[in-house]
């Protein structure tokens, strides 16, 4: 089991920066992927970056990339979300999740935190 808990959601302007932080418990963050999600009123679910446990591999949406960077704190183990150059499209409520490395899905989640990004 792995539970996690995000924080450092809220309300920025457009240009601003936010970052993301899930800490995770139940498992060493290096020891399973990590994902961000995020999901928009009206719509669905849609991936933003991932971190590879064992070997440090990131994955990032298109529509992020340059802007986001998912980094790990073994130390804490947490997983960051680093947000610049945020856009009101930007805005959502970002989840956390993990899965094992046999899994293809990621079966454990967050309870979300709140980003909004103003224009």
């Amino acid at each position: 089991q792995v539970q996690l808990a995000e924080s450092g959601g809220g309300l920025v302007q457009a240009g601003g920066s936010l970052r993301l932080a899930c800490a995770a418990s139940g498992r060493t963050v290096s020891s399973v992927d990590m994902g961000w999600f995020r999901q928009a009123p009206g719509k669905e679910r849609e991936f933003v970056a991932s971190i590879r446990g064992a070997v440090i591999s990131v994955v990032y949406a298109d529509s992020v990339k340059g802007r986001f960077t998912i980094s790990r704190d073994n130390a804490k183990n947490t997983v960051l979300l680093q947000m610049k150059s945020l856009k009101p499209e930007d805005t959502a409520v970002y989840y956390c999740a993990a899965r094992t490395y046999m899994s293809s899905n990621y079966t454990y989640w967050g309870q979300g935190t709140q980003v909004t990004v103003s224009s």
